[in-house]
Formats: structure tokens, sequence, C-alpha cells
């Protein structure tokens, strides 16, 4: 039988909550190789709300610690999972590696590249596995549309879109996804799609783009409010933040981007725009072309072909008689071939993050020889994210690798200055 793993949550705020909440999906499916042992923040209100969800849903209280040190002498630890703002990915990772355990880290992977190097030569350093926490790719219907283009249906991909817009003025979950020293929202959801893109297309090449900040002051409309019944997982720190603030990162970004296949991706992610709201992912090949949903939605994609209508249905599963979801995905979503699926968003949120988890484990126990979300694969998401910015800041198309070796780093210098990298 294999031994469970001991696991701490290190960030115990919304984010770290949302993965406990995954990590208890996961438990009551039978499939979670974790024991939760710990609950690490300095702020002690964020990490003892966490510990007491955790006993409720898990049935036994994980140890509370403010700090790593305090944490390896509350507790046995062999992993642990980092939910913390990403200015403090690369240091709580390096020191977990030295401690001899293994890390799985929300994204962004770290704040800039060059932290991200940190995290993968200390993960490599001590040998220990090191998993970028990337759900968007997990999703089913994702699964389903990737399969198809691996099969040849829409022939070899020529053209993706990526086109998502909308935002206004308003402040996307915090305060610090807007801050420039604290990740941006270029990074901070530009990550997700860089990882998708690749996903489908393979490694990106060259990137050309303008970014913007276009609102330079956000503004949040919960503020000074009370927490509302329902009101989500962030709800409770958003009330304390400032009804308006300073934005200092881009938030909108245009480009062209090459990739090493020769399809070409169109891809524009606005956080600031005003009227009709805009979400267009698809791609078209040289036999026909795919519409893909929004992540997380499990809305159907849709597959058009010349002279045949267009295919959203279980017809779709025909065409790839192969395709199978991974034992943790089927169970979790009730099937291993789907081309569908509703649950509330805050239920299909954590049987994705419960993916994420089993994947780890997977990992950990050497059973899948490294996690598919890899930390070098997101640190390629990083990479991409700052090629957009550090573009538009030389005045010229960059590669991925200059921003990847970091090599090109103008954008993120002050960043990295603040770091003290």
């Amino acid at each position: 039988m294999t031994e469970t793993i001991p696991l701490a949550i290190v960030g115990c705020g919304g984010m770290g909550h949302r993965h406990m909440y995954g990590l208890a999906e996961l438990t009551r499916a039978g499939l979670s190789p974790f024991a939760l042992v710990g609950a690490c923040d300095p702020d002690e209100g964020n990490a003892n709300s966490l510990a007491d969800q955790a006993a409720e849903l898990l049935g036994t209280r994980p140890a509370v610690a403010g700090n790593l040190e305090a944490l390896a002498a509350a507790t046995d630890v062999a992993a642990i999972d980092l939910t913390t703002t990403p200015r403090y990915h690369h240091t709580v990772a390096v020191e977990a590696f030295e401690r001899g355990w293994h890390v799985m880290s929300e994204k962004p992977l770290g704040l800039t590249a060059r932290a991200c190097q940190l995290m993968v030569q200390a993960a490599a350093r001590h040998d220990r596995v090191l998993s970028t926490a990337e759900n968007y790719r997990r999703d089913p219907i994702n699964r389903l549309g990737k399969a198809l283009l691996d099969s040849g249906v829409i022939g070899d991909p020529r053209l993706m879109l990526h086109h998502t817009m909308g935002g206004g003025d308003g402040m996307l979950i915090s305060v610090w996804r807007h801050q420039k020293d604290a990740s941006g929202v270029l990074l901070d959801v530009g990550v997700h799609f860089a990882d998708i893109l690749e996903y489908y297309l393979g490694p990106a090449s060259t990137i050309y783009a303008q970014t913007r900040l276009h609102e330079k002051t956000r503004k949040n409309p919960v503020a000074g409010k009370g927490v509302t019944k329902g009101g989500g997982v962030y709800e409770r720190w958003q009330t304390d933040m400032p009804a308006k603030f300073e934005a200092t990162a881009d938030d909108a970004g245009y480009s062209t981007m090459l990739f090493e296949s020769g399809a070409v991706v169109s891809y524009i992610e606005d956080h600031a725009s005003r009227g009709e709201g805009m979400w267009k992912r698809a791609i078209f090949g040289s036999r026909g072309s795919m519409d893909l949903p929004g992540d997380r939605s499990g809305r159907r994609l849709t597959l058009h072909l010349p002279g045949q209508d267009a295919e959203s249905g279980a017809a779709l599963l025909d065409l790839v008689p192969e395709f199978r979801l991974d034992a943790a995905t089927a169970a979790l979503f009730g099937g291993d071939r789907l081309f569908e699926y509703s649950f509330e968003f805050v239920e299909t949120d954590r049987k994705l993050i419960a993916v994420e988890y089993a994947d780890f484990g997977l990992a950990i126990q050497g059973q899948s020889g490294h996690p598919e979300v890899s930390g070098a694969q997101g640190q390629r998401s990083v990479a991409i994210a700052y090629a957009w910015m550090e573009s538009q800041v030389a005045g010229r198309s960059v590669t991925v690798d200059e921003v990847l070796n970091d090599e090109l780093n103008a954008y993120q210098a002050d960043i990295n200055d603040s770091l003290g990298i």
C-alpha cells in the first residue's frame, strides 16, 4: 500500500481555502494520497480559519504555523501546496526544497522569469517535485478539444484566436492583482492562457505585442460592506480592501504570436475594456475549425467542417474513439468520455483543483514520472506572459527564449530589484 503523503498548505487566504476545498473533494472521492497536516500563514487568523474548515471537511485539524520553521517543528511534512501571493513563491519554494519537501505552486509560478529560474533550479538540485497548479487545461472540455486536434479532425492548425475583453475599471479579485510588483493581471491571468495556447499548439517561439495600462484607478465595489451569504471565497478579504486604489501593472495586451509548428495566434487580453464584452477561442486548421468555450464552464465545443452541419454533441466522441479522461477526472466529473458537464462554478473549481492534487501525488509517488504541468512548463507560461510586456518596452518582436533565459528583462528589472534577486 502506498504511504500517505503529509501535506501542508502554505498561504491560507482565499486561494489557500480554495485549494483546501479541492483537497476535500479529492478525499470525498476516495482518491487523495495526502493527509493535510499543516496550515501555514503569518496571518494567524487566516491559518486558523483554514484549519477550522479543514477539521470540518477532512475530519482532522492541521497544525497551525506562521512560517516554515515553525511548521517543521510542529509536524512531519513531505510536501507543501504553495498558495501565497506570487511575490513569495520563490523564497518559500526554495526553503521548502532545502528541507526536502516537494512543492505544488499556484500560478504564476514565480513573480518574474528570474524568480522561476531559482525555483526550477532548486527543485533539480534537491531532486524534488515542482508542480505548477494550472487548472484550465485539465477542464474535460479542453481535454476533448486537444484530443480532437491531435486526431487531425481539423487538419494542421494554422491560426488560433484567443480574445477576451471586459472588466472596465473594476477590481479583479484583489488589489495585488493590479500591482506590478505583486503580479498584475496580464501575468496573473495571462499565465493561464499562455499554458492553454502551448497545450494546444506546442511551444511558442516569437511574440510581438502592444500592452497598455488603461485604467490607472481601480474600484472595489464591496469595500466596507458586510459579507453576504454565498458571496464567494474572497469576499471576506475584499470588504477590507480600499474602495479605490492606484493600479501600476499593465491591464491590456494585444499581440501576434508565432509557434514552432508554424501556427499563428492572434491574442487579445484586455481587462479594461468597456461596452460589449468578448470571449473567443477558436482554432482554424487545414480541414476545418473548432470553437472552444470558456474554461470551467462545462459548455460544449463546436466543430465546423466544410459541407457539414456544425457539431457539438455526442457525435464528437465518435471522432476520437480512444479519448479517455484520466482516472481522477473521470471519477470527479462522472465519466471518462465527456462532451459537456453541468456543475455550479464553485464545484467545478474544486474538482479541477482536486485533479491538480491527484497529479501532484502521482508524481511524488513516482507513478507518473513528473507532474503534467511541471515547474519548467510553469516557467514557460511566466516567460510568455512577460514577453508581451517586454515586447512593448523593446518596441520589437521578442523570442520566448530571450525572456525565459532572463536575457530580456527590462520590464521586470524593477520587480527583480525589489525582490533582491
